[in-house]
C-alpha cells in the first residue's frame, strides 16, 4: 500500500502542489490526472523518492521512503517498475539488452536464467520475436511495450506508468491499456498511471487523482467520477472530447 500524506512540492517560488493527500490500495491501478504543468510527474517521482517534497511522507507499506537509508531506499526502488513516457530506452543496444539490463544491474542470474527471464517479459507483452532487434527498428508501440516489459522484468510490487498512450494511434493505446490491465491482473501488480486520456482513465483505472489548482482537487473512484458535482474535473474531462455516459 503506498500512503501519501500532505505532500507540500515547490521549484523555488512556484508552487506545485500542497497537501496532497490520498492512499494507493495493494492491487489497484490509480490514474493521476490534470492539466499539463500540474505536477503529475512530479507526484509520480516522489513515490520512489527520485523527487523529495518540501513537506509530506510518502509511505511503503508503512515505511517512510524520504527516511530510508542510500541502501533502504535502494531495495525500495527494487519494487517499483516504471514505464517511462518516451520508453528511455538505449538506442545502442539490442531489445533483449533493453529488457536484460536491470537483471544484469541488480541481480546476480546467470547467462541462461537472464534469457528465460528476457523472453517471458517480450512474451508477455507480445513481442518475443524482436530481441535481437535494435530498439530504433521499432514503431513507438513497440518501444512502449519493450519499456514495459523492461519494467516488470524485476516482477514489481508497483508499476509506474508515466503518460503510457502519448503519441499513439488510438489502436496502439487500446493495445497498451489491454497491457496495463493485464500487467495488474495476472502479476497482482498496483499500478499508478499518469494520463490525460480519459479513455485510458476509464479502461485501466480503479481510483482517480485529479491534480488542480495546486492541490489535489478531487479523489475517489470511475463510477463517483462520472456523476461529481466538481466543475473543474468535469470541465477538464469534456475539454478531453471524451463523453461519458
Amino acid at each position: 500500500m503506498i500512503e501519501i500524506k500532505n505532500l507540500k512540492k515547490s521549484f523555488g517560488d512556484l508552487l506545485v502542489w500542497e497537501d496532497v493527500s490520498f492512499t494507493i490500495q495493494d492491487g489497484e491501478t490509480t490514474a493521476v490526472i490534470g492539466r499539463s504543468g500540474c505536477g503529475k510527474s512530479v507526484l509520480l517521482k516522489h513515490l520512489n523518492a527520485l523527487l523529495y517534497p518540501d513537506e509530506g511522507n510518502v509511505l511503503i507499506d508503512g515505511e517512510d521512503v524520504f527516511d530510508l537509508s542510500y541502501t533502504g531506499l535502494r531495495k525500495v526502488r527494487q519494487r517499483f517498475g516504471i514505464l517511462f513516457q518516451g520508453g528511455a530506452l538505449f538506442d545502442s543496444i539490442s531489445t533483449f539488452e533493453n529488457v536484460a539490463f536491470p537483471l544484469r544491474y541488480f541481480t546476480e542470474q546467470g547467462e541462461e536464467e537472464i534469457a528465460h527471464n528476457v523472453y517471458e517479459a517480450l512474451s508477455m507483452v507480445n513481442l518475443e520475436d524482436v530481441g535481437e532487434k535494435s530498439t530504433s527498428e521499432l514503431s513507438g508501440g513497440m518501444r512502449k511495450r519493450v519499456g514495459l516489459a523492461r519494467a516488470i522484468i524485476l516482477q514489481p510490487d508497483y508499476l509506474l506508468y508515466d503518460e503510457p498512450t502519448s503519441g499513439l494511434d488510438p489502436k496502439t493505446s487500446d493495445e497498451i491499456n489491454e497491457l496495463i490491465v493485464t500487467m495488474a491482473d495476472n502479476l497482482d501488480i498496483t499500478s499508478v498511471v499518469i494520463t490525460h486520456d480519459m479513455h485510458s482513465v476509464l479502461e485501466v483505472s480503479d481510483r482517480v487523482a485529479f491534480l488542480d489548482e495546486q492541490k489535489l482537487s478531487w479523489f475517489g473512484n470511475t463510477d463517483d467520477m462520472k456523476h461529481s458535482d466538481n466543475q473543474n474535473l468535469l470541465e477538464f474531462i469534456k475539454a478531453s472530447e471524451y463523453k461519458i455516459t
